[in-house]
């Protein structure tokens, strides 16, 4: 479970990069974060927990347990939460490592619908530089509108691992990168519900950003953002329609070119400005 560079100390349970779905837990890392990474325990049950007149052992013991299964932050014996992993350096868009998911599920809903596909590739560079793709036992039938888009049976499924099975591998391939898909809500909307069924409020730490969002801002005026309208604009193949492994592809590349225009319109901004 060693995740490399993700965090600096040792993972906490379930994963270093599964994190509560606590609303608290999250104001807490967001506090950190505007005290330059290391927040006193008073200020934390003062502005978090809105509980005053605090002594400072008190309050430590409060916020302790606040954070007891948060692997972003730790208690300081000086009484301090701190930040364990900084935020990054620079944009969500400067980094040089993304992973781009997409998943075909049962539905369209969550929670009653499941994963039954993972398509996924690693972006390092500027190049796509590794893939990952399952089918997956969605514990479910798969309804006959959604063999019809997909193609996927319960036969094909039927000996395919369940996601308990593939988590370790799928956390282990993300590791901390920002996630791209084409209506990231729905793929991270899917992936935290199977999280959250074999760890009840956890779900994955990892930023996100849709590639229907970042078209509208770099190519506005378009008629359509659906994924196929984008090949098309950009002359990229698109195999396997509504397969997880054809569209994460396709996601891919659509988002390098997406990306070095977006990366070209700031620095030509920053050199006007």
């Amino acid at each position: 479970m060693d995740f490399g560079s993700c965090y600096n100390a040792p993972a906490m349970p379930p994963y270093p990069n599964l994190v509560p779905t606590s609303e608290l837990a999250q104001e807490t890392v967001e506090l950190a974060r505007r005290f330059g990474g290391r927040v006193p325990a008073l200020v934390v049950a003062d502005q978090v927990l809105q509980i005053r007149s605090l002594d400072a052992k008190s309050a430590a013991a409060l916020v302790k347990d606040l954070i007891a299964d948060d692997p972003r932050l730790r208690l300081t014996s000086e009484g301090e939460v701190e930040l364990v992993a900084p935020a990054p350096v620079g944009t969500l868009l400067g980094r040089d490592d993304f992973v781009v998911v997409d998943v075909e599920t049962t539905g369209a809903r969550t929670p009653h619908c499941r994963i039954m596909e993972i398509g996924a590739y690693r972006i390092k560079d500027g190049a796509i530089a590794a893939e990952f793709h399952r089918l997956v036992n969605p514990e479910m039938p798969i309804p006959p509108f959604i063999v019809a888009l997909t193609g996927i049976t319960d036969a094909m499924v039927e000996r395919a691992p369940r996601f308990a099975d593939i988590l370790h591998d799928w956390l282990e391939f993300i590791r901390c990168a920002p996630l791209v898909a084409h209506n990231a809500a729905f793929d991270l909307r899917f992936l935290n519900n199977e999280i959250d069924r074999l760890f009840p409020g956890y779900r994955l730490a990892n930023e996100s950003i849709c590639t229907v969002r970042l078209a509208r801002r770099v190519l506005p005026g378009l008629s359509s953002y659906r994924l196929s309208s984008l090949a098309r604009y950009f002359d990229v193949p698109l195999d396997q329609h509504h397969r997880a492994a054809g569209d994460a592809l396709a996601t891919a590349q659509i988002f390098l070119r997406l990306l070095a225009r977006a990366r070209r319109a700031s620095e030509l901004f920053s050199s006007v400005g």
